[in-house]
C-alpha cells in the first residue's frame, strides 16, 4: 500500500449487522465512538448497520408477504359500489 495517500483515521473497522448478529472487519475512516471485542479476542471499532447483504430481503431471497391479486383487482375491490352510488343519487 502507498504510503500517506490514506487518512490518519484508516484503521480496521468492525462493521456489525446486529439482526442477525453478523460482522465483517474492513479497512475504513468510518468515524466512530464504540468499540466491540470480536470473536478473535481483538478490540476494535465498531461501526453498527442498519442492514446489511446478510440482512437485506434482496440478497436473502426472503420477500415479504404479498397479495396474489393484481392492482386492477385491489382497485375494483376497493371502489366496487362507487358507481351504483353515484347513479343512485340523480
Amino acid at each position: 500500500m502507498k504510503k500517506g495517500i490514506h487518512p490518519e483515521n484508516y484503521r480496521e473497522v468492525l462493521f456489525y449487522d446486529a439482526s442477525v448478529q453478523q460482522g465483517w472487519i474492513i479497512r475504513s475512516c468510518a468515524s466512530t465512538n464504540k468499540t466491540m471485542v470480536w470473536e478473535d479476542g481483538k478490540e476494535y471499532p465498531l461501526y453498527t448497520l442498519d442492514t446489511s447483504s446478510a440482512s437485506h430481503p434482496v440478497y436473502t431471497g426472503k420477500r415479504r408477504e404479498v397479495n396474489n391479486e393484481g392492482r386492477a383487482s385491489q382497485f375494483k375491490d376497493r371502489f366496487k359500489g362507487f358507481a351504483t352510488t353515484l347513479s343512485a343519487k340523480k
